[in-house]
Formats: C-alpha cells, sequence, structure tokens
C-alpha cells in the first residue's frame, strides 16, 4: 500500500489554507497504480452480494463504475445539486470547508436493494452520511462505505458510527 501512498499527490492549502488536500488523479494516471487500487477495491467485495453501487460526486465517479462492473451491480450517480435530470431526492451536508447539497435520483434504488457508497477519501464524513441518508430514504440495506483514502485525524469514521467503513489507504 505504500506503492499507492506514494502516487497520491499532497496539495497544501486547497481549497482553503489550513487544509492538505490528497490528489488522487496522480494515482489514476499511472496504469499500474490504477490496476492495483481498482484490484484491491474489488478484493473488499468480491463474493458479496451488491446490487447497486453508489459514487458520490465526483471521484466516486472514477472507482464506482470499475466495482459496479466487477461485482455485476448497477451504479447510481450521487451529485452535487442541480446536475441530474430527473425528479430528485436531496440532502444537505458540512464540510470542513463549508456546506452543500447532494442529490440522487427518486427511482436509482429500490426498496430492499443491498447498497454499498464509494468514494475516493474520507474526511469528516459529512457527505458519506448525507449519502447514507438518500440510500436509507429509499429503503436500501446500506452495506457501509469503501473509500480509498481515511484521514484517521478526522472525524469521518465516528461520524458513520454503526456503519461498515472499509478504507485502503490511512494517513
Amino acid at each position: 500500500m505504500d506503492e499507492l501512498k506514494q502516487m497520491i499527490r499532497e496539495i497544501p492549502d486547497y481549497p482553503k489554507p489550513g487544509i492538505l488536500f490528497y490528489d488522487i488523479t496522480t494515482l489514476l494516471k499511472d496504469p499500474k497504480g490504477l490496476r492495483l487500487l481498482l484490484e484491491k477495491f474489488r478484493a473488499l467485495y468480491l463474493g458479496h452480494h451488491v446490487d447497486k453501487i453508489v459514487g458520490i460526486e465526483s471521484r466516486g465517479f472514477f472507482l464506482g463504475p470499475h466495482l459496479a462492473y466487477e461485482l455485476g451491480a448497477g451504479f447510481v450517480p450521487v451529485r452535487k445539486l442541480g446536475k441530474l435530470p430527473g425528479p430528485t431526492l436531496q440532502e444537505s451536508y458540512d464540510l470542513e470547508y463549508g456546506s452543500d447539497h447532494l442529490e440522487m435520483h427518486e427511482d436509482a434504488i429500490t426498496p430492499g436493494e443491498k447498497v454499498l457508497i464509494v468514494d475516493d477519501l474520507i474526511a469528516t464524513g459529512g457527505t458519506a452520511l448525507a449519502t447514507a441518508k438518500l440510500v436509507e430514504t429509499c429503503g436500501a440495506d446500506l452495506l457501509g462505505f469503501a473509500f480509498a483514502v481515511e484521514l484517521t485525524a478526522l472525524p469521518g469514521r465516528e461520524k458513520l458510527a454503526g456503519y461498515e467503513v472499509r478504507s485502503l489507504l490511512s494517513y
């Protein structure tokens, strides 16, 4: 996993002063790194029954469709407000540097489906928790969360207490 960590660029003071941003795009552009990351994600859930993978805008869109394909599941995007064309469910959330809203199509998930939420990084957990609320509003069985990176000094995992949280890399 150290090999993957070395491929992640650290950008200080982004998106605002005091934030250290972990940019996985440098890992994604490396064919070997991308392959290893996706294989590790697949190994976490191989043999589990998953109906839908929910990817959080925008870096969850890089990882989610591939994992959905590998697991024989569908993919559902959760987007920022105003980006989806059909009727949506909405949820607000707070970030370490502001607040925003997420939305998901009303008909994206049906009651009883087994759903896994995927994103690149967990920090404070606000975005992930808002996504969980959207999924649960649909009556789905939320299997848990899968993240490429976890910032352990921040309260993301605690905010998701009661849910299964898996991460590949920790900082």
